[in-house]
């Protein structure tokens, strides 16, 4: 795994060049043809997604109307991490959207790199709160833009 392309992830942007091999180490690549599921909404949560090239399209089957899409993700970007944190299911489906490759890192995995070294779990932990705030704020003007629609 290049080291460089950890350092484009939200949640190792951070970490320096030690820490970001130590990441390294643990990282496993997995290709995907287009239309390929990655994981799908109500399976068990055992790793997180990096994307290193092309896209992944994260959704929901709405009853009555099928597949909504709700993001495009980008080489560089996070996902499936809110399984690993919370050890929950899978709340949405992660999809192939063209050929892709990703990294994958599992859960003991990464607990593991973040209990031995606490500085570097610091580090990730805050990287990930800011990445989730940042995505509940997208969530929140989304779901206001929504209800303002709805409104007429």
């Amino acid at each position: 795994m290049d080291p460089a392309v950890l350092r484009q992830t939200a949640i190792f942007h951070d970490l320096d060049d030690a820490e970001i091999k130590q990441v390294a180490e643990i990282c496993h690549e997995q290709t995907f043809a287009v239309g390929d599921h990655i994981f799908k909404e109500g399976e068990p949560g055992n790793r997180l997604f990096l994307v290193l090239e092309g896209r992944v399209r994260i959704s929901r089957d709405i009853p009555g109307s099928g597949e909504e899409a709700l993001s495009i993700l980008q080489p560089g970007a996070c996902f499936g991490e809110m399984s690993v944190f919370d050890r929950s299911v899978r709340s949405t489906d992660a999809i192939a959207d063209v050929s892709c490759r990703l990294a994958t890192i599992t859960r003991p995995e990464f607990e593991m790199l973040l209990e031995f070294n606490h500085d570097l779990g610091y580090k990730v932990l805050w990287s990930t709160v800011r990445l989730l705030s940042s995505r509940l704020r997208a969530t929140n003007e989304s779901l206001r833009a929504f209800l303002a629609m709805s409104m007429f």
